[in-house]
Order: C-alpha cells, then structure tokens, then sequence
C-alpha cells in the first residue's frame, strides 16, 4: 500500500511540476492585467462615461438654445453676462420640458455672443 501511495504522490508531484509554471502566470496575469490596463487608459469607468455622455449633452442643448436666442432676438453680441444669461435661460428649456438646466443656461449664454 505504501508503494502505491508513494508512487501516487509521485505522479501528483511530476503533474504539479508541469503545471506550476502555467498556474503562477495565470494568477500573475488575473492580477497585472487589471492593473496594467487600468493604468494606460484602456479601461473607461462607468462615471467617466456618463460625464462625458452629460457634457456632450448639455454642449448639444446650449447649441439649440443659442440658435433659438439669435434667431428670436438681434443683437446678441451687445449684451453683457447678465443680459445673455436671462436670453438664455428664456430659450434653454427644451421642448416639451418645463425645466431649465444651469448648466445649459451657462454653456448657451458663453454661445450667444460668437
């Protein structure tokens, strides 16, 4: 019984030396890979997309609402801060919305004078 064993062990020594190389890379690559991609920008996180999707947003919204705010009303260009941001949060309610975004207001009235 002792043989048997002893050669068991053998055999089980003999296999984790063939795959002992392959598992350390593969824990090493499970924990660098992460890391290493992390690092040099390959991965994006949730919330820097969604910032990205809310600015482009909000760039498009001021977009309309500047052209709405030329297209109603002359000289645009003339008017100090305080008068482009009360034209543009007039105009920087989107259609079929009752409310009026800051952010929007603010992009809009920093469009309104090019």
């Amino acid at each position: 019984m002792s043989s048997h064993t002893a050669t068991m062990r053998e055999a089980a020594a003999a296999k984790w030396a063939a795959a002992k190389p392959i598992t350390i890379g593969l824990a090493i690559g499970l924990i660098a890979g992460p890391v290493i991609s992390g690092f040099s920008g390959f991965q994006v996180r949730t919330s820097t997309a969604q910032t990205a999707m809310r600015a482009s947003v909000v760039e498009q919204q001021a977009a309309f609402c500047a052209e709405r705010a030329r297209a109603a009303s002359t000289g645009t260009a003339q008017l100090d801060w305080q008068g482009r941001t009360d034209l543009a949060r007039k105009w920087a309610a989107m259609p079929g919305s009752a409310v009026v975004d800051p952010e929007v207001v603010y992009a809009c009235a920093g469009k309104l004078p090019a």
